[in-house]
């Protein structure tokens, strides 16, 4: 039972799909048209952020995927962020501009590993992060975020055995703010997997005052020099809310965009990945491009579609999840 995406056969630009001059003006009119909400995840291009109706990480986009009066959803993030939109909408059309848009941590948790990896603890419940697929959803009893993994653990009676999939670095955190025995996948985040503690020991001497805001997908040598962590949306709560002035942020830097709408007056530093590049973005959320969206509106494609056995059983570890967040 596992899930696939019906891929459209990539939309080429020719002389049909010449781009109008501007963008902004033409999406909002085929928003409008087609009477479509357009959501983004904080790590997308700051051009597409700002075309967006709902900015937020992926339980913000959840619910507002859930709660949606709109026909047509616009996803702009990853695949299994549209996927978890058709899940919950399965009568609306969902709409990812570049179908190629993955993600490393869902792809390191392979389903038929994992159905095995699941056969070998019978008796734990299954608590999966949504960065999965909808495989992975469909084999899980309740679904979490960063942003509320730590209170779905702890609404779990202490006796229950539990499976945390599929990014072990928030498992180990949330074991560890939890004070119980989790049994972790070891799947991880590219992204968040590649900052580097010694880089950023360099940053902190750098800027002494800094205060450190970092996920919890990063690795344990990471986290471990972070004054705050949190999901992004409460990274981007801290810095707004702080009265520090200077930020090192370990997390994908499109946040950043965010961060300095609600604080323009604050030092935002983001945290180098241990490789060339000064600045860690995720080249998966990135394939989405403004002339995409507008291309994937006005072709109504790419579109994802599920197996409908695979969507019901995806469909009930979500709704728990969202029960649980209230």
């Amino acid at each position: 039972m596992f899930a696939t995406l019906t891929k459209s056969t990539p939309h080429q630009v020719n002389q049909a799909d010449r781009l109008p001059d501007d963008l902004f003006t033409a999406i909002a009119e085929l928003k409008q048209k087609m009477n479509a909400v357009i959501l983004a995840h904080y790590y997308q291009d700051p051009d597409l952020q700002d075309v967006a109706d709902y900015i937020g990480d992926s339980l913000g986009l959840s619910q507002q995927a859930a709660n949606t009066d709109a026909e047509v959803i616009v996803f702009l993030g990853v695949h299994f962020m549209a996927e978890t939109a058709k899940i919950l909408n399965p009568q609306k059309q969902v709409l990812l501009p570049d179908l190629d848009a993955g993600c490393s941590l869902a792809d390191s948790c392979p389903p038929a590993e994992f159905a095995a990896f699941k056969a070998k603890h019978p008796d734990h419940l299954v608590i999966s992060y949504i960065n999965c697929s909808a495989a992975i959803k469909a084999m899980s009893d309740i679904i979490c975020t960063s942003s509320n993994a730590v209170s779905i653990v702890n609404q779990i009676p202490a006796d229950q055995p539990i499976i945390f999939a599929p990014d072990r670095n928030l498992g180990r955190y949330v074991a560890e703010q939890t004070g119980r025995d989790l049994v972790l996948w070891q799947g991880t985040c590219m992204v968040h997997e590649i900052f580097s503690e010694r880089k950023l020991i360099a940053l902190k001497q750098k800027h002494p005052q800094a205060e450190i805001v970092a996920h919890p997908e990063c690795e344990p040598a990471v986290l471990r020099h972070a004054d705050h962590i949190g999901s992004t949306t409460a990274l981007l709560k801290y810095v707004q809310n702080s009265d520090r002035q200077e930020f090192i942020v370990v997390t994908e830097e499109g946040i950043l965009h965010q961060m300095r709408k609600a604080a323009p007056d604050k030092v935002l530093i983001p945290a180098p990945p241990d490789n060339d590049c000064p600045c860690n973005q995720c080249p998966h959320m990135r394939l989405n491009t403004l002339e995409k969206l507008y291309l994937a509106m006005k072709n109504r494609q790419p579109e994802i579609t599920l197996d409908e056995s695979v969507r019901v059983a995806a469909l009930q570890p979500i709704q728990k999840m969202l029960e649980m967040s209230r």
